[in-house]
């Protein structure tokens, strides 16, 4: 008996526990692909499994649907494996240790990987089950989503037969997800040059920031440290002689920094009004930001006088000039969802090294332009003042379709079994979807998933009622798109 007999539906739970005795942490699924083969070879389902290790099961209709336009079911294998600090599990070879709190399901001592097991679950449980009433299905079993959607950019999606896609991996019962922003990770890279000079080390750090997903919480207005770093040192440098040693900040480029520190050289009589105009900034920011992120501090410390080695005068006004200028925050809002972020920009990551300043940024947006144009922004920025600016992880984005047939079917059905209409949004974060949607023409989708909190932590938990809810939802849909 596993930790979930008895609850209902009954094999859904049951693929969902089974998945959690496989390693499956992103880069460590074959497991998960030889169980989908084997799975697909024991009930004679026809199936393909790629080079990347992703895998297609295909259904053919049930009776009734067999001349049905085939639909895709689709989701991710792979899992953010993360465990307490006090955790001796091993993610390669260890089963999860599944715990039922309430109505929740969690893991003990590690993230539960319900993100997107659920997905898994829900495909097997419908491919085994003869009787639910479907069109033909293409169930589409991605690895390697958590770290770039690697396998769908991997995947081929010629052999599918489908062009209306339901993704299941969100997190929000009653949210429908209809399109998703692009994003491209851009580095400016600055070469610097140094010089030796003898003063007192002053180091400036911000912080009490509250920060965020840079794409749920974009909209927020909440700063980023790194953004509100370059705005105090070039006030600064109005006031007091200072030279930078080093700038660092942030540690993601999908994050908004909460903590930024400048490395300072400057003249003994100059502390004194450098460390008055940082507590006046501070209250200054405070106010700015009352009701949004009041808990701005500027902390300014001081050291003993010895000879360090700095950027020279040019380099400095460069690296001043990128980190001003880096664009952060919301660009423009959705004109069909105002309360959606169409475009922006996270200036997540500032470093500095023995020769180059670095500031990364990770832009975004649903409409293909508004990428385009904020991208030449910050090229035209960088390579204005020599950087070589470098991109990487380039993803699509998946347009919002407001005549959506898909859309406008899941939204009547989700009012005749609920009485009440579902939330459509457009994630500012990068999904699946927006892969498929250039590999497939045609491409119609909507993204749904059950109720879960904390995902990607060992807080991580999945309620139980609504993975329920969400299921019997999703047959009366498949029952529907005949």
């Amino acid at each position: 008996m596993g930790v979930l007999s008895g609850l209902s539906p009954e094999r859904v739970f049951y693929y969902f526990e089974e998945l959690t005795k496989l390693p499956h942490g992103s880069g460590d699924t074959k497991a998960v692909t030889e169980y989908l083969e084997a799975f697909a070879k024991e009930h004679s389902l026809k199936s393909r499994t790629d080079s990347y290790g992703n895998v297609v099961i295909f259904a053919d209709g049930t009776a009734g649907y067999e001349s049905s336009p085939a639909v895709i079911l689709q989701g991710h294998f792979d899992m953010v494996a993360v465990k307490t600090a006090d955790s001796s599990h091993d993610f390669h070879t260890d089963g999860l240790d599944l715990v039922i709190e309430g109505d929740d399901i969690r893991a003990r001592g590690t993230s539960l990987g319900g993100d997107d097991g659920i997905a898994v679950a829900y495909m097997l449980a419908i491919l085994e089950d003869g009787t639910v009433p479907h069109p033909p299905l293409d169930c589409v079993f991605t690895a390697d989503e958590e770290v770039g959607m690697l396998g769908a950019a991997a995947f081929d999606a010629s052999v599918l037969r489908g062009k209306q896609m339901i993704n299941l991996d969100s997190e929000e019962e009653g949210v429908f997800i209809c399109g998703c922003a692009g994003g491209a990770r851009m580095d400016a890279v600055l070469p610097i040059r140094r010089a030796n000079v003898k003063g007192i080390p002053v180091v400036i750090t911000i912080d009490g920031l509250t920060g965020g997903h840079s794409g749920g919480m974009i909209t927020s207005g909440r700063p980023s440290a790194n953004q509100l770093m370059g705005r105090f040192l070039l006030e600064l440098s109005e006031k007091s002689a200072y030279s930078i040693e080093r700038i660092s900040g942030g540690e993601k480029d999908n994050a908004i920094a909460v903590v930024s520190k400048a490395h300072l050289v400057t003249d003994e009589d100059e502390f004194e009004a450098m460390e008055a105009f940082a507590m006046q900034y501070q209250e200054d920011l405070r106010r700015e930001y009352l009701g949004i992120d009041g808990g701005i501090t500027i902390h300014i410390a001081k050291g003993e006088a010895r000879t360090l080695s700095v950027l020279d005068i040019e380099s400095q006004d460069k690296a001043l000039f990128l980190l001003v200028h880096s664009p952060q925050g919301l660009r423009k809002r959705n004109g069909l969802i105002p309360e959606a972020a169409e475009t922006s920009s996270n200036l997540g990551i500032v470093r500095t090294t023995d020769r180059e300043f670095v500031c990364a940024e990770l832009i975004r947006s649903s409409a293909p332009s508004g990428r385009r144009a904020l991208m030449a922004e910050f090229r035209s920025l960088g390579e204005f003042i020599g950087a070589d600016v470098r991109v990487s992880e380039d993803y699509p984005e998946w347009p919002y379709r407001d005549d959506s047939p898909l859309k406008n079917k899941m939204t009547e059905i989700y009012r005749e079994v609920t009485g009440n209409d579902p939330k459509i949004e457009v994630t500012h974060g990068g999904i699946e979807c927006g892969v498929f949607s250039k590999k497939i023409p045609g491409f119609d989708a909507v993204s749904i998933g059950p109720k879960m909190t904390d995902i990607h932590t060992t807080d991580e938990r999945l309620s139980i009622s609504s993975a329920s809810r969400t299921w019997d939802y999703l047959l009366k849909v498949l029952e529907a798109l005949k």
